[in-house]
């Protein structure tokens, strides 16, 4: 009698499917907007683009992005079950095929999350090939995070020395600055600064940076 196999079935424990891009770079995605997120998500739509619209169920792309949304690694076997798992833990998901617009990259998805106390997040990005992803927005502002350094993303009140009193505190830290941005948005109370290090931050200087009054979000990216 014949069986039904999937992408999963067939690469076995790996879990990065017939394409890295599409399966290992999609659980990337989905568990770096989860981290953003900072809360658990309830509901998410993924608003699928280019080549992930049109290819993401062969492809494991949905399993692997379901997975990323509920914290798998793209190596954890448990993605291939994702969608059973989302449904016990109460998650809901939905795919979108959409156009984002003729300069996103084909392998782009938007996701729109609902949050366990009611609020939202939004991050959007690409899987760019090798399982390497690129962050291109989170919340309507722009990023340009590419997982090859840590980073901290700080939403910082919009007063003198606030984004100075950040760095010097890495500086006294012994604590390097790779690169760093920012960005406010017109109207807005807060400056957003992505500030990408040479090494991860220890809790404990997070920890220093979350005491001061002015930050009121401060959301760690790993190196990929």
């Amino acid at each position: 009698m014949a069986k039904d196999y999937s992408v999963f079935d067939v690469v076995g424990p790996n879990m990065i499917g017939p394409s890295s891009s599409h399966t290992a770079g999609a659980a990337r995605l989905g568990k770096t907007a989860s981290k953003i997120a900072g809360k658990p998500v309830k509901e998410v739509k993924f608003y699928l683009h280019g080549s992930f619209a049109e290819t993401y169920k062969g492809h494991g792309t949905d399993k692997a992005l379901v997975g990323g949304i509920l914290g798998f690694d793209p190596e954890d076997a448990r993605i291939r079950n994702s969608f059973d798992i989302a449904q016990d833990n109460g998650v809901k998901f939905e795919f979108i095929k959409t156009d984002l617009g003729e300069n996103e990259h084909p392998n782009t998805v938007k996701m729109e999350m609902l949050l366990e106390d009611g609020t939202k997040s939004v991050v959007k990005g690409a899987s760019i090939g090798g399982g390497n992803i690129k962050l291109t927005e989170m919340d309507g502002l722009t990023l340009d995070f590419n997982g090859s350094k840590p980073a901290v993303i700080l939403e910082i009140k919009d007063i003198p020395g606030a984004v100075s009193f950040v760095t010097g505190l890495l500086a006294h830290n012994n604590k390097n600055i790779a690169t760093m941005s920012t960005n406010r948005p017109a109207g807005s109370k807060f400056t957003f600064v992505t500030i990408e290090t040479d090494e991860t931050l220890e809790q404990e200087i997070l920890d220093q940076i979350g005491k001061f009054e002015v930050v009121a979000k401060a959301v760690v990216l790993d190196k990929f």
